[in-house]
């Protein structure tokens, strides 16, 4: 019984790269005609890059990938909240990464049609709806229509198959934040492989490294995220997605971020192209199965950037698709134990996003003293900082101890019967 996955993301690739590795039939039709590496940076966290080792990407990530070593919090002013180590550093057993989206994508696709032939996935197919059969699923495309033992939509927030499933759901949520995202060649900070988050609520600044120095210059692919929230009564276009931005619409706020460790607006300044679009998800799902179909990624819990979450949560979605299957088969019995399994997990993660994720910090400190501090034990005591940190990292799955000590979701050689 074939799986048919909709959508050729880092979600639908990572799961076709799961089946292939379990010995389970499965096609991915992916809605462009030429799949391109779009996007900017992305941060995977140790919980995901254990699958992605488990699926034999160690070497491949290091040749794409920085492995980050630092995670930190500033205020305004560029003075630090909260610093801590991160992957190797901090204690996991597996990193974590800064990477170009577009370079992952384009891993895990070429690593895919290596492994399972040029014919496993289908470009300019189109999904656009599903139906439930007695033994299975017909996935119907703007193409035509397949049938198949299971569904799984990976087909992204705007998901053609979540739609079907809610049709009074309506278009992602918007709260009123905008993001400009781009990435410039600059000096590393704090000795390279460091990630930064600036700002308070209503304007922030995330950078971070996804290329390692050049020899001849010292510097680095910087990647970096702007954000401002304006009033969203100003009817601003939240259905332009990844459109070339004006700088001159944000790099005003950010004037005086001249910091000794970061210019900011020279940062800003120094890109070829931003990309601008809104921060939008959508609110938990009470259900995302609905017999042989299921979602997953981002058309299952669309999520706030926050926490470095969503590409790791689709990762970890396909693997947790895969061992299901293998203790149920292709059966809608997987579907419903993979979904017992997540969803309650990110809904967590979702729902925290919203105001109680990592960079929370960031907007108490702002409350209490406008940012400026000469040491933050003035302001907030280290353990609170240190408490509130662990808590993320629990919720979403990454603690220390608790990912060190946990068995492998899918055994080594593991094969479906």
């Amino acid at each position: 019984m074939t799986v048919l996955i909709a959508g050729g993301g880092i979600a639908g690739l990572s799961l076709g790269l799961t089946l292939h590795q379990i010995g389970v039939p499965f096609r991915v039709f992916e809605a462009t005609r030429t799949i391109r590496p779009l996007g900017v940076g992305i941060n995977i966290q140790p919980n995901a890059v254990r699958e992605l080792f488990d699926l034999g990407l160690t070497d491949l990530l290091d040749r794409i990938g920085v492995r980050t070593r630092q995670y930190g919090f500033y205020s305004k002013l560029g003075k630090t909240i909260w610093e801590e180590p991160r992957g190797t550093w901090a204690g996991y057993d597996w990193p974590q990464y800064s990477i170009h989206r577009g370079e992952l994508q384009m891993l895990l696709y070429q690593t895919l049609l290596d492994r399972a032939g040029p014919d496993c996935v289908v470009t300019g197919a189109r999904a656009v709806a599903f139906e439930n059969t007695g033994s299975g699923a017909v996935l119907h495309l703007e193409t035509g229509r397949i049938e198949g033992g299971l569904i799984v939509a990976a087909d992204g927030i705007h998901s053609a198959l979540r739609a079907q499933m809610y049709p009074q759901e309506g278009p992602p949520i918007w709260d009123g934040a905008v993001l400009w995202r781009a990435t410039s060649l600059a000096a590393p900070f704090f000795g390279g492989g460091a990630m930064a988050l600036i700002g308070h609520d209503t304007q922030r600044l995330v950078a971070y490294p996804i290329s390692d120095p050049d020899p001849e210059t010292g510097q680095v692919t910087m990647n970096w995220i702007a954000e401002k929230r304006i009033n969203p009564a100003q009817g601003w276009n939240k259905e332009d997605w990844n459109r070339t931005a004006n700088i001159a619409d944000f790099r005003p706020d950010f004037e005086e971020w001249r910091f000794d460790w970061l210019d900011v607006p020279r940062l800003i300044d120094s890109a070829e192209e931003v990309f601008e679009y809104p921060m939008v998800d959508r609110d938990p799902l009470e259900r995302w199965t609905h017999g042989h179909v299921t979602l997953m990624g981002d058309a299952a819990h669309p999520t706030y950037p926050v926490g470095s979450n969503g590409a790791g949560q689709a990762i970890i979605d396909a693997r947790q698709i895969g061992a299901c299957v293998l203790e149920h088969g292709v059966t809608r019995a997987a579907l419903e134990a993979y979904e017992a399994g997540m969803r309650p997990i990110t809904t967590s993660v979702s729902l925290a996003n919203r105001g109680s994720g990592p960079d929370a910090i960031l907007q108490r400190v702002e409350n209490l003293c406008g940012g400026d501090f000469e040491v933050i034990e003035d302001v907030i005591a280290r353990a609170d900082l240190a408490a509130h940190a662990k808590k993320y990292k629990s919720l979403a799955g990454f603690s220390v101890d608790a990912l060190n000590a946990k068995p492998p979701l899918i055994a080594k050689g593991a094969r479906i019967a």
